[in-house]
């Protein structure tokens, strides 16, 4: 079976777009998304977006790892995804509405960037999930050599922040992969390690649930911008720095959703023939 499919990305956490309106891709998504993602054997990239109908939005959006475990939400990929549907003139509006499994999410193109209304950050530990009650800031989390203060933050997926001193330098691989597993998150967690900058300026580094270290993450750069600012860290306003560039966030203090702004480009196009069933 031939697919065709658009690779985008959005500040480096790459993607596999198809339109699956009126199809049945695959019986096996699994295979499917780890085939595809796979950056030897197949497309590569962190994970693949479908584009699907939807009774109560213009569109739905599916998101697989590329580990073929499937995932509530992506910020970088509902940008770029944004940016498909307008590309491929699926549709003229600059808001669009989206339906994920985290719920509806508002995308607005504005010039060669897509603004996007996350909603409201889930602060409880029991909706987040995390196998604790309450709010769960600088709770001491144990991990191989190390103890960390960890805030832990819901933007539609599970994200555990974490402060350092200097993120450049850190060993994400070791941390990031005990921590995503660790049996206080039954639904496993993305994992940030964040360095302030300043009150309207960080850097970031991200370990993501299922793909591990991308170059950007977008729902985390979120998750980390809310954990400053409950830390006291930094204002509502913060320009996130990851390694494949900048993000915008803020957390609006008059509605208390988190905005986030910043680019989706195409990479290429093509058609790729697949044997999973």
């Amino acid at each position: 079976m031939q697919l065709s499919f658009v690779k985008m990305q959005g500040l480096g956490n790459d993607f596999v777009v198809l339109d699956g309106r009126g199809k049945t891709l695959a019986r096996d998504m699994v295979k499917l998304s780890q085939h595809l993602c796979d950056r030897r054997l197949g497309i590569g990239a962190d994970q693949l977006l479908i584009l699907k109908e939807s009774a109560i939005a213009d569109f739905t959006m599916l998101i697989y790892n590329a580990d073929g475990s499937q995932v509530q939400m992506c910020g970088n990929g509902i940008r770029c995804l944004a940016r498909y549907i307008q590309e491929q003139g699926l549709s003229d509006k600059t808001e669009l509405v989206i339906e994920t499994h985290a719920g509806i999410i508002k995308p607005r193109l504005i010039g060669d960037e897509v603004e996007v209304d996350m909603g409201e950050p889930v602060l409880e530990a029991g909706k987040i999930p995390v196998d604790l009650s309450g709010l769960v800031i600088d709770h001491l989390l144990p991990v191989a050599d190390k103890t960390f203060p960890v805030t832990c933050v819901s933007m539609g997926n599970p994200h555990c922040v974490i402060f350092v001193e200097n993120v450049r330098d850190f060993p994400v691989t070791r941390y990031g992969s005990l921590i995503e597993n660790h049996p206080l998150f039954p639904q496993r967690t993305n994992v940030e390690f964040i360095e302030i900058i300043n009150e309207h300026e960080l850097k970031m580094r991200v370990w993501e649930r299922g793909s591990g270290e991308t170059p950007a993450c977008g729902t985390g750069a979120c998750a980390s911008v809310v954990a400053s600012v409950l830390r006291g860290k930094t204002q509502r306003k913060v320009t996130v720095n990851l390694p494949g560039g900048p993000l915008f966030i803020h957390w609006s203090k008059q509605d208390n959703r988190v905005y986030m702004r910043g680019p989706a480009v195409t990479v290429f196009s093509g058609q790729i023939e697949v044997s999973v069933g």
